[in-house]
């Protein structure tokens, strides 16, 4: 059965694309490129805080894989394939790990075939859904995991999407609905570093995007862990979280904060 796909529009841009654009990937436009390099005339940090969100994701999996034993994870707001996505970390380290991937944008939906690679011996997946509806998430995420056993609930950059409280009953939901023994592993973005250029740049994405989003302090993204057992060295900027012993420096911190934390 042939599968109607989405119409991709090239000449408006898409904040998926943009990210993409930030994070050197090649699945972008001209008017992605045009429009992301305005953001970050305006925020000139933005494409360090992509990939030191990038680079936080590859450390957190691979620490899951080596040290916890989890070998299931459930990342939500996947955005659009590029270097490094979770089930290449985690199955690089274990083949046996399974990952469902979750996004609601057709743009996403579109390239959903490259992230649909996998060892022989474990599973990737894909889920048309939307953070906002997370019983759906849990129904057609149980068809790949086992949610009987751990899993680490990804969620990057997804949140602040959600631009009411409501998205700490959404998170606590997917959280509530693991085993203890799963981990959330989150980061967001803040006005921490430079927080003009933060506010503006929160401004401009949401004037040129259908997909607007808004900023958090540290204080109201260490809600999401609120009953877990936060790993040290807890709520930081995501470039600190255990970062590479490469340098006897902290490294620079970045407007884009998180941390790890286990479901006891």
């Amino acid at each position: 059965m042939s599968v109607e796909r989405p119409l991709i529009n090239s000449s408006v841009p898409h904040s998926a694309r943009i990210w993409n654009y930030w994070l050197g990937g090649k699945d972008c436009y001209a008017i992605d490129r045009q429009v992301g390099d305005q953001i970050a005339e305006t925020n000139p940090a933005i494409r360090d805080i992509a990939r030191a969100q990038r680079a936080f994701l590859v450390r957190a999996v691979e620490y899951l894989i080596a040290e916890t034993g989890v070998r299931q994870f459930l990342d939500v707001g996947t955005g659009l394939p590029t270097a490094n996505n979770t089930h290449e970390v985690a199955q690089r380290l274990a083949p046996e790990t399974r990952i469902v991937y979750v996004d609601h944008d057709p743009i996403v939906l579109a390239h959903a075939e490259a992230l649909l690679t996998s060892t022989p011996e474990g599973a990737t997946a894909y889920i048309d859904a939307d953070l906002r509806d997370p019983d759906a998430i849990l129904e057609q995420a149980a068809k790949t995991l086992d949610l009987t056993q751990p899993v680490a609930l990804i969620l990057l950059g997804i949140a602040a999407h959600i631009t009411d409280d409501s998205v700490y009953d959404i998170a606590g939901r997917l959280v509530g609905a693991l085993p203890s023994g799963s981990y959330l592993v989150f980061c967001d973005s803040t006005e921490v570093v430079h927080p003009e250029q933060q506010r503006a740049m929160v401004e401009q994405w949401n004037e040129a995007s259908d997909n607007p989003r808004i900023n958090r302090s540290p204080d109201q993204l260490a809600r999401f862990f609120d009953g877990l057992d936060l790993l040290e060295p807890g709520v930081v900027s995501v470039s600190r979280w255990r970062p590479s012993a490469t340098s006897s420096e902290a490294p620079a911190e970045v407007d884009s904060f998180g941390g790890v934390a286990r479901r006891p």
